[in-house]
């Protein structure tokens, strides 16, 4: 199997640092520490991993993608340790599903995704604790910096005069309005609890054909939490998600979907087709988020590889 199509999302999908499980290979058992970082080895069997996958990914020179390898393992372990910290975790199945989107680019399942990263001396899961290491650091970042990151008004204008006219001839987007209903569903529940809790979201659909008494009969019902989402427009929210709301009409409600808390369903209720202005904004204003943010992470690690005590092997 051709993996090279995978690089550009490999590369953007960075990080690591998960425990390895109960079950070591041979290869992890007679590994070596080659760093430690606060305390955290770093062994010779991640390293050896890391820098098959960046070869893998950026074709790189294997002493290249070895010395690249070390730094984002001691990189990773700091935004691990600091996620523990300011006690920021993430679900496996986010790991998962981002995992997913990646075989999904090379036109995989998940599975012979995988078996493909296996055939090319790649253990799964060194991709997977990537993947944990730099979700959990964003989510680490945006707790951090959420409140003080802000974009000024005339560097959105400057943005929207240097777009050329081709990008304003009449393009519209959607906005939707959105209210989540959160069926909360214990961890621990018995199998008659998930499946009461299961006929009763199948009986909301079923009556929920306005938002005003949709939302009044959820309410009405225990261990249901009702969360405004507001309006957002398509550009800001995730493609499949876009296909799902496309996919019923004003007033319904999406399919149950899993969440930490539960089951939660998306009521739909206003959709407007509103002019590019507002769309080419709101795309800037997040590009001119990100690159913020991006700065902001970059200090934030700095720091943190400064007051580190690393050791070298």
């Amino acid at each position: 199997m051709k993996l090279t199509r995978v690089c550009a999302s490999l590369v953007v999908a960075a990080g690591l640092l998960a425990p390895l499980g109960p079950m070591l290979t041979t290869a992890e058992a007679a590994s070596k520490i080659v760093a430690v970082v606060n305390g955290r080895p770093i062994t010779s069997y991640e390293l050896t991993q890391r820098s098959k996958l960046i070869s893998l990914t950026t074709r790189a020179p294997s002493s290249i993608a070895k010395r690249k390898a070390k730094e984002e393992l001691i990189d990773e372990a700091l935004k691990l340790a600091e996620a523990k910290r300011v006690g920021v975790s993430i679900t496996d199945n986010k790991v998962d599903d981002a995992f997913a989107m990646i075989a999904q680019r090379v036109k995989m399942s998940p599975a012979k995704f995988k078996q493909a990263l296996k055939q090319s001396g790649v253990n799964p899961r060194t991709l997977q604790n990537r993947l944990r290491a730099e979700i959990t650091w964003s989510e680490v970042v945006m707790q951090r910096f959420r409140a003080t990151v802000k974009i000024n008004e005339s560097d959105v204008i400057a943005a929207l005069q240097g777009k050329q006219a081709k990008d304003d001839s009449g393009a519209t987007s959607v906005e939707y309005d959105l209210q989540r209903i959160i069926f909360v569903v214990p961890k621990n529940s018995s199998k008659s609890f998930k499946n009461k809790r299961t006929s009763e979201m199948k009986k909301l659909r079923a009556r929920f054909t306005s938002c005003t008494e949709g939302i009044r009969l959820a309410s009405g019902l225990n261990e249901v939490i009702i969360k405004p989402v507001g309006k957002r427009l398509e550009t800001d929210l995730p493609a499949p998600f876009v296909k799902k709301l496309n996919a019923i009409s004003i007033g319904r409600v999406t399919e149950p979907t899993p969440v930490d808390s539960g089951f939660e369903m998306i009521a739909l209720c206003g959709k407007e087709t509103i002019n590019s202005d507002a769309t080419a904004r709101s795309t800037i204003e997040g590009e001119l988020r990100n690159k913020k943010g991006q700065q902001l992470s970059r200090r934030y690690l700095r720091d943190l590889r400064s007051n580190a005590v690393i050791e070298q092997r």
